[in-house]
């Protein structure tokens, strides 16, 4: 699993319950005598659709704020990453050029006797 997907589960599971309680809002039902009462029933469904639009809405910019930090995390966590990687590289390339050296002093000490 990439090391990068956890802190994205972290931060986006505490509101998918929400998410999904609020996207499948429970609507008013049609009664028997709904004919009569057509209008009301219309009016009252789309007053519960805004509030769960406007529910959805609240949810939906809470989790972009914490996508966002989550993102600002990865991008600090890659940077740190790669200015270690830089300084494991050049500790190794000065470790190369030293053994070379080495190697070399063994070899010009070994043909002279």
């Amino acid at each position: 699993m990439p090391a990068w997907l956890i802190p994205v589960l972290k931060s986006v599971l505490p509101y998918v319950g929400t998410i999904v309680s609020a996207a499948a809002p429970v609507f008013t039902k049609k009664s028997a005598d709904a004919a009569a009462n057509q209008t009301i029933l219309q009016q009252q469904q789309i007053t519960e659709l805004q509030a769960a639009a406007s529910e959805n809405d609240a949810h939906i910019k809470a989790l972009a704020i914490q996508m966002q930090n989550t993102v600002e995390a990865l991008e600090q966590g890659v940077s740190l990453a790669d200015k270690r990687h830089l300084r494991i590289m050049v500790l190794s390339i000065m470790a190369i050029v030293l053994s070379l050296i080495s190697l070399g002093a063994a070899l010009y000490i070994l043909f002279l006797q």
